[in-house]
């Protein structure tokens, strides 16, 4: 049975911050499986914790659309070199710690960027950036879009994705899971 993930970022996140119970509540109304669990380790979020917990707990695979945000869909990236999934939606996704100590803490920065294997193991990959966010650069998402080759879509004026939804989302997973 196909699902999505939703993984939310890091800081003491939730799964009740900005769009996740939007969008699980949209997901649902259209009879997808949602799973959006609030992450172990939600302050530091751990690659060493999160991507077994993903594999372990959510049990990701080659049916599961994984969807990211900000450290969610860094896991999501890091998820994939290892493991096959459907597909990704990237929400303000990073590839390098920014220079944050609160993110290299999380381990996800310390090995080199599998790129091939992360396009290799999913069929397709979206990603959402804004060049406003006041956390992630730009340059940043665009380096990501790419390497994957994503579907990329950039903003002007949704900064870090904090809002109570993203209406894109909910039309491009469905069309997705057609």
């Amino acid at each position: 049975m196909k699902k999505v993930v939703i993984i939310h970022g890091n800081g003491g996140c939730t799964n009740q911050v900005n769009w996740i119970p939007w969008l699980k509540a949209e997901l649902v109304k259209n009879n997808i499986k949602v799973i959006a669990p609030t992450m172990p380790d939600n302050v530091e979020a751990k690659a060493s914790i999160w991507l077994p917990y993903m594999h372990d707990k959510l049990q990701c695979d080659e049916n599961t659309i994984i969807v990211g945000h900000s450290s969610g869909a860094v896991a999501a990236m890091r998820y994939a070199e290892q493991y096959k999934i459907l597909g990704s939606v990237l929400v303000a996704a990073c590839y390098t710690d920014l220079g944050y100590k609160s993110e290299r803490i999380s381990g996800y920065y310390d090995a080199p960027w599998r790129w091939n294997a992360i396009k290799n193991n999913q069929p397709w990959i979206v990603q959402f950036a804004s060049n406003d966010d006041p956390f992630i650069p730009i340059k940043e998402a665009q380096h990501i879009h790419e390497q994957l080759s994503s579907d990329y879509y950039e903003f002007t004026d949704q900064a870090h994705f904090m809002d109570k939804t993203i209406p894109q989302l909910v039309s491009i997973i469905m069309k997705k899971l057609e």
